[in-house]
């Protein structure tokens, strides 16, 4: 048992990898914090009792600079703090870099729900299916406000903003249920903007998985869509007068302008909406706004479609 979980009474039950990193982070930084408050108190109290009115101290000629002291108490604090913050970053590095096996899962927050589907196209609202010990990695995005996706058991809260995604990753390391909040106000209903994410061991993630995939999975729905949409013509085939979207996600992009960029899913998202803002070198723009054709759900198919592409 970790020392969070010993602590039942204030802390939640750590359901996941990174909870116990966070509960490890949080507690070297109380007890540092507190210990660091403590000798302070211990000095306030000597030093109310020595030099008291009084008291046979000698007060004829304080000293008055004492550099040793000084930079004792500007260098100590820092030696001991710096390295928490490298420790803090780096958890929160491993935090957004999902494993390459990591299962994908999409989120779509609008007031007052969350939307979730799966890569075959099982969609949820108001509850996450994860498979026990599998990486997760969540896209999100919003159709209106800013919302927050939070799951105390976890230790996971991010922001989830209109316009752009952001991404966050974690390991269930716990089988049960587990609640879900929105921890950002985001309007009348706020309050009952919650849902649960359910941790299933892996035959009864399988058959949940496959009871509800819809007809035709996340990437070939995208595939349609971008067919429908006319993209075909450009992006595909031998001429092509765009450019090629095999491999695309995670490379490096080179602009117009000469600027290089990594083809995220951020920077896919904006050049189907607005493909004039990034013109990738030795190409025309030449292809139209898609911006309120799309909704969102479609844009994360489309997305999919083009990571699936070999």
């Amino acid at each position: 048992m970790s020392g969070a979980e010993s602590l039942s009474g204030w802390l939640p039950p750590v359901a996941s990898a990174n909870a116990a990193r966070v509960d490890a982070l949080f507690l070297a930084l109380l007890g540092l914090c507190g210990a660091m408050a403590l000798a302070v108190c211990v000095l306030v109290i000597t030093f109310c009792v020595r030099y008291r009115r009084g008291s046979r101290i000698p007060r004829g000629t304080p000293p008055r600079q004492l550099r040793a002291v000084e930079v004792l108490w500007t260098v100590l604090p820092l030696l001991l703090f710096i390295p928490l913050c490298g420790w803090a970053a780096y958890d929160y590095l491993w935090q957004n870099r999902a494993p390459s096996d990591a299962m994908p899962v999409f989120v779509v927050a609008k007031q007052w729900m969350w939307t979730l589907e799966h890569s075959n196209g099982r969609r949820e609202i108001n509850q996450m299916h994860v498979l026990l010990g599998r990486p997760v990695r969540l896209l999100m995005t919003s159709q209106d406000v800013i919302h927050s996706f939070f799951v105390p058991a976890f230790r996971l809260k991010q922001d989830v903003v209109p316009g752009r995604y952001t991404a966050l990753s974690f390991t269930p390391i716990r089988l049960g249920t587990y609640d879900l909040y929105c921890a950002e106000y985001c309007g009348t209903e706020h309050s009952v903007m919650r849902g649960q994410v359910i941790v299933l061991p892996a035959a009864e993630f399988a058959s949940w998985l496959a009871a509800g995939g819809a007809p035709g999975d996340l990437a070939r729905r995208g595939e349609r869509l971008f067919r429908e949409h006319g993209c075909s013509g450009c992006h595909a085939g031998s001429g092509a007068r765009a450019p090629a979207l095999s491999g695309l996600l995670g490379s490096t992009v080179i602009l117009s302008d000469g600027r290089r960029l990594v083809a995220d899913e951020n920077y896919v998202r904006e050049s189907i909406l607005r493909p004039g803002k990034e013109i990738v070198a030795g190409y025309a723009a030449t292809m139209p706004d898609y911006a309120g054709q799309l909704s969102e759900p479609d844009l994360l198919a489309l997305i999919e479609y083009i990571r699936s592409l070999p």
